[in-house]
Parts: C-alpha cells; structure tokens; sequence
C-alpha cells in the first residue's frame, strides 16, 4: 500500500481535529476574555458554559461507546463535521446564554466524533490494513488547532473584529477545513478486514479497568481547567496582560509534536510509565506558574502542559484501540466518559470558587493534587494487574 494513502487518512483525522476541536471546542478559550469585557459572561457563566460543552462531548462519548456498525460511524463522523460548522455560526447569532448554552453543547457533540469515532474508524482502518497502530498525526491536529485558534482570535482582535465577527470568520474558516476532513477519510466497505485473527481482542481485566477510569478521571480534571481558563488566567496575572492569546498559542503549537514524541517514549519505556510520566509533568506545568508569574516561566509551563495533556489522551486512546481493535470506539468512549465526566464539573465548580474568591488558584491547586492521584493509581495499577504487562 503506498504510504500517501496511510498518510491521507491520517490527515483526514488531523483536520477534522482542526475543525471539531481546534474551532468548535477551543476558539471559546481565547475568546472568552472578550466576551467576558463586554460584560456578556462572568466567571461564573463562562464555568457554566464550559461545563455544558463537555456534557455534550460526554453525549458524545456515549454514543461512541454503544456504536458497533462501521457504516453508522461513518455517517455520524460526517454530521459531526456539518454540526461544528453550525454550532460555531450559531454562537455568532444570539447573547442567550440558553441559546449559546445549546450551542457549546452541540460543539460538544461535534467534538466526540472528531476525537472517538474518526479516532475509532482511522484505527480501525489502520489495523484491518496491516500499518502501524499509532494515532500521532491525527492528534496532532488537536494542538495545532489550539494554536491556530488563538492566533486567529488574536489577529481579528488587531484587526478590531467585534467577538460576534469572529466566530462568523471561524464558522467560515471551519468549513474550509471539512473540505479534506470529509474527503480523505475512506469509507468503510464490507469486508473490511483481511483476517480475523489480525483484529482480536485482547480484553483487561476489571481492576486494570477500574483504574484506569479512574485515574483518566483524574486526568480529566487537571487538564480541563487550564485548557479552559488559561488566556483568562494570564490575562489576570500582574504585568501580562495581553499575553493570554500567546500561551495559548505555544499550548497548541508545544501539543502538535508532542503527540509523535509520546509514541517514541512509550516504545521504550511501556504506555503506562509514558502516561505517568506526562501526568507528572503536566502537575508540575500546573503548580509553577502559581509561585512565579513572569512571562518567561508562564510560557514555559503552558509549553509543558501542551506537550503533556495530548500526550496522555492519545496513549490512553491507543491502548484502548489496542486492547479492543475490533471495536475500539466502545472502550475509547467509557475511557473518555470518565474524563468527560471530570471535564463537566470542573469547569463549573471552579467557575463558581473564582467568583468568590477573586483567583483561580485553589481550583489549580485541587487540579494539581488529582493530577497526582491519577499517577498513584497508575502505578499500583502497574504493580497489581497481569493486565498491565503488556503496556510495558
């Protein structure tokens, strides 16, 4: 098979994370600080409307993990491109926060299909065609449609667009985007498969299982806050204001080779150390900035946390497809109803604790320390479980 057409399902995967996470899901990232000085959102709405995406990525995840027929997820992958266009239109269109509530809902929704189902049909696909395992290209779209989100956001604010103004020009942009998204990625055709045996399950056991969920729940909870909150953070911190935008933009930039870097480390050293690894360094870019805000050391740890977070949601993602080749939506999706299910109240509770207390460090600090339990978890998982050996 030549490897341009292994590398155009890839890509298919990469854009459709540009557009169903890069525009839908985190362009409201670095948009918020302007929403919120027109006095349209406050700490408190914006957590709640935070919390209302993930709910809807959550759906998502749910529906990911009770689909079994390959021709279905097609179809769904596909609306999934059409409704992210949409849901990123519609945020243009209304100042109800109802309204805009089932907009971030539906861009929720959007994203899980990015993120599971094409994730789940470019495994599938990849396995069933004899090539290598790994999802590093396709999640590299994630960071870099981070990146490109706030840059964008940062360029139409030069530019003096009013916020409503920039989410019609990333509806626009987002429909450029399905164009490769929606035309690289095959198919699925009856019979997919060369042999069964190239695509049996490997199935864990209920502990390895249980803490697994676990800890990627507590994963969940670390990454979402700063992925949601960081430009509003920065933005607050003395003497950087105007430097949101750009530690968002290094978070995405950091996250694009990361996803490939991860693949090289857990080759070496097992998926479960990788994973801890990352976990470990992603704490560490959450604490330090709470003891020293310069510019220097904000960058820095934003860099740290891009490069950590989409480290561990691709490896847990591949072990899930590794461990289900068969199926592998249906355990991507609990795995990610876990994380979902931190990403939901997260937001909201952490929203609520900074309106009241004027700053967003007791909500890190508590990321921080679930962060630290997930890498416990990890490693009694590690020495507990015959399970886990073979992520070794």
């Amino acid at each position: 098979m030549p490897p341009s057409i292994r590398f155009k399902v890839l890509l298919a995967g990469f854009f459709s994370q540009l557009l169903c996470l890069g525009v839908a899901r985190f362009a409201y990232t670095p948009l918020l600080p302007l929403m919120q000085q027109q006095n349209l959102l406050t700490d408190a709405s914006s957590g709640y409307l935070a919390a209302v995406n993930y709910l809807g990525y959550m759906a998502g995840a749910l529906l990911a993990a009770s689909l079994s027929n390959l021709q279905l997820k097609d179809r769904l992958y596909r609306l999934g491109l059409i409704v992210a266009i949409v849901s990123t239109l519609g945020m243009a269109l209304t100042e109800n926060l109802y309204l805009w509530s089932f907009w971030r809902f539906m861009a929720g929704l959007s994203s899980a299909g990015s993120m599971l189902i094409a994730s789940g049909l470019i495994m599938h696909w990849l396995i069933s065609h004899g090539q290598r395992a790994e999802l590093g290209v396709h999640f590299a779209g994630l960071g870099l449609g981070i990146a490109m989100s706030a840059i964008l956001v940062e360029v139409m604010l030069q530019l003096q667009f009013s916020w409503q103004s920039q989410w019609l020009s990333l509806a626009a942009i987002g429909g450029i985007l399905a164009i490769p998204a929606w035309c690289w990625l095959p198919r699925p055709a009856l019979p997919v498969l060369q042999s069964q045996q190239s695509v049996s399950d490997v199935p864990p056991s209920k502990h390895f299982l249980r803490l697994m969920l676990l800890s990627y729940f507590c994963a969940g909870y670390g990454y979402v806050l700063s992925a949601t909150f960081i430009v509003t953070i920065v933005e607050r911190m003395p003497g950087l204001g105007g430097s949101g935008n750009l530690s968002f933009v290094v978070l995405g930039l950091a996250a694009v080779p990361a996803v490939l870097l991860w693949d090289l480390i857990a080759r070496k050293t097992g998926y479960l150390y990788a994973i801890m690894l990352a976990l470990l360094l992603q704490l560490v870019a959450i604490i330090v900035p709470l003891s020293f805000a310069s510019l220097s050391v904000v960058l820095i740890s934003a860099a740290l946390f891009g490069a950590t977070f989409i480290g561990v949601v691709s490896l847990v993602l591949t072990m899930a497809g590794r461990l289900y080749p068969s199926k592998p939506a249906k355990l991507m999706g609990k795995m990610t109803l876990a994380y979902g299910f931190a990403q939901v109240i997260a937001p909201a509770i952490t929203g609520v604790i900074a309106e009241k207390t004027g700053s967003f460090a007791p909500g890190l600090y508590l990321a921080a320390a679930l962060l630290g339990l997930a890498v416990l978890l990890l490693y009694w998982l590690s020495r507990s479980d015959q399970s886990a050996k073979q992520f070794f």
